[in-house]
C-alpha cells in the first residue's frame, strides 16, 4: 500500500489503549483527550513536533492514521500551538476509520524516524 502522509490526520496513543479500543470498537481516549473535551490529531507536518513536545522518551506507542477524506465533516480545525490550526474531534471514532496503525517508540529527545513508517 502506498501512502500518501498529506491526505492522512494522526492520533498517537499507547498501545495499552489501542488495545481497549480493539475491543470496543471506539477509540480510547488519552487523558488529554478527556481533560479537552475532544480527540487529539496531528497533520503530517505537525506531527514531528507533536512526538518531540508530548511524547519525548515514550516506548509501546502506537500511530493511528485516519484518512481526512473520511473525517472531513466531523473534524473541527482550530488554533492551537504556535496558532497552528490542528484537527479535534468533538465525539467519538469508529476505529473502523482507522487506515493503519503502527508501533512507534520516541527516543528521549523526542525525535522519531517517520520515514520508516510510511515506506
Amino acid at each position: 500500500m502506498i501512502i500518501e502522509p498529506e491526505k492522512y490526520i494522526y492520533k498517537i496513543t499507547s498501545n495499552e489503549l489501542w488495545n481497549i479500543s480493539l475491543k470496543t470498537g471506539t477509540l480510547a481516549l488519552t487523558k488529554s483527550d478527556i481533560a479537552d473535551g475532544f480527540i487529539h490529531f496531528s497533520n503530517f507536518n505537525q506531527l514531528k513536533e507533536t512526538l518531540r513536545l508530548h511524547f519525548r522518551g515514550q516506548k509501546d506507542l502506537v500511530l493511528l492514521a485516519i484518512a481526512l477524506r473520511d473525517i472531513i465533516n466531523s473534524i473541527k480545525w482550530e488554533k492551537s500551538r504556535n496558532n497552528e490550526l490542528f484537527p479535534h474531534l468533538y465525539g467519538e471514532l469508529n476505529i473502523d476509520l482507522v487506515r493503519f496503525a503502527k508501533p512507534i517508540n520516541v527516543d528521549n529527545e523526542g525525535n522519531i524516524n517517520l520515514s520508516e513508517i510510511f515506506k
